[in-house]
């Protein structure tokens, strides 16, 4: 580890221990200095990592990132408009500025009985028992396929999140939309997020993270999704970072018996960014479903780096992922599936394709399947290509122009994904994103 790095955040953390959120809880320091004990140890993760290979952290260890001014009342940067403009009609909505909630932008309607939506960092003031459990651990305590230096770091700073509980049996029919906005550049935003849904409960939600202009920025995110029996849930992340940003993400789900996991990713945003999503179908007759959409310009770099682990009998698992290059970007897939050896009768399916529309783009795929059980049906494979000249030629001889046609093809390919969403305002506004990267007169065509 290098050492000007190590102090650097043991420095940061001596200065702003006391006014992170649950200073009081003893379960809670012990897990914060933890974290920062473990992140110095390890460091970040380099390219001699086989899971870092492809992507380098070296400007993420150099920015020397800072938190956010503890929980602004009335943050600088960012308007009413901005917010209403990002957010999503019909749905629960709790806003984060910074890494900080605002109450004065968020929207909550009457939640049935049995539902909890709060901050976390509220939460840990006013019931802290609830999160003891979830947030007691270490870093090295709990599965997770995170890397260590930033689940590390997420523990010892965390300041916020969104909290959602559900209880036995409660349909929450409404969406929930997580909206995080950062408006500085230079900030680190240290957040958490709890999904706890109890035996037979229901719940969407989605995790929306916006820029207010164009500046450097680190965002360390880490969603946990926890599904009772038979519980079904919902969750999509749209990453509209800014440009020069970077974005560490990991979305970790525990699975008991017949419970539903959908979980989609959608990366478009940001100069760096990588989502590491880990399941764990630890009972019986359980199904997740992995979908994802990332396009890329410029010279961005999108890592997904996903990992099923059929623990139980009678497990489901699909994943469905496409990729869209373009300009000098690159992007990075990795996605296993590991059937344990109780795992009969398990059922997976692995799918990647890419689309690369330059010379210059560039993309590293590598499905895996790890089988212990004797009784398995699973398939993995991926594809990585240009648009078809015939498709191409088709469209030209029924009067559409070359760019035209190029166009419509990769609005085509990256649909299937967008189409597969199911909270219908989520999947207008992806709808839009995608038109908005083609010329005006394609947009007519469709």
């Amino acid at each position: 580890m290098n050492t000007i790095t190590a102090d650097f955040y043991r420095d940061e953390f001596a200065r702003l221990r006391a006014s992170l959120p649950g200073g009081r809880l003893p379960w809670l320091q012990r897990t914060r200095e933890a974290g920062l004990a473990s992140f110095a140890d390890t460091g970040f993760p380099t390219l001699r990592q086989e899971d870092w290979k492809y992507t380098s952290v070296a400007a993420i260890e150099k920015g020397r990132f800072v938190l956010a001014a503890l929980a602004p009342s009335a943050p600088d940067g960012v308007t009413a408009q901005q917010i209403e403009g990002w957010s999503l009609p019909d749905t629960h909505r709790l806003v984060f500025v910074n890494g900080h909630y605002q109450p004065r932008w968020s929207r909550i309607a009457p939640l049935p009985a049995g539902v909890t939506l709060a901050s976390l960092a509220e939460l840990l003031e006013r019931e802290p028992e609830r999160l003891e459990s979830l947030l007691g651990p270490t870093p090295d305590a709990y599965p997770s396929a995170y890397p260590s230096a930033f689940a590390a770091l997420n523990a010892a700073f965390m300041t916020d999140g969104a909290y959602v509980h559900l209880a036995a049996g409660v349909a929450l029919d409404t969406t929930i939309h997580l909206l995080f906005v950062a408006t500085e550049a230079g900030l680190a935003m240290q957040t958490r997020n709890l999904v706890v849904a109890d035996a037979g409960s229901r719940a969407s939600l989605v995790e929306h993270h916006v820029a207010v202009g164009d500046g450097a920025y680190f965002t360390n995110v880490i969603t946990d999704l926890v599904a009772g029996r038979d519980a079904a849930i919902e969750h999509h992340k749209l990453q509209q970072e800014s440009l020069k940003a970077f974005h560490v993400a990991a979305v970790n789900a525990d699975q008991q018996h017949g419970s539903c996991l959908t979980s989609r990713s959608f990366a478009l945003g940001g100069g760096l960014a990588r989502i590491d999503i880990r399941v764990g179908l630890n009972a019986e007759r359980t199904e997740c479903a992995l979908d994802g959409l990332y396009m890329t310009d410029g010279r961005q770099h999108i890592d997904h780096h996903t990992r099923i682990d059929h623990a139980q009998p009678h497990g489901t698992s699909r994943e469905f992922y496409k990729g869209v290059l373009a300009g000098a970007s690159r992007a990075v897939f990795n996605g296993k599936v590991i059937v344990h050896a109780d795992a009969q009768h398990s059922d997976a399916c692995q799918t990647n394709r890419n689309l690369l529309l330059s010379d210059n783009a560039e993309v590293d795929t590598k499905p895996q399947l790890e089988i212990y059980a004797d009784d398995v049906k699973c398939s993995h494979g991926a594809t990585v290509g240009q648009l078809d000249p015939e498709q191409i030629f088709y469209l030209r001889s029924r009067g559409v122009d070359d760019a035209s046609a190029r166009a419509l093809l990769t609005f085509a390919f990256a649909e299937e994904v967008i189409a597969r969403v199911s909270i219908a305002p989520l999947r207008a506004r992806l709808e839009k994103l995608l038109l908005g990267r083609l010329p005006e007169r394609v947009k007519e065509l469709l």
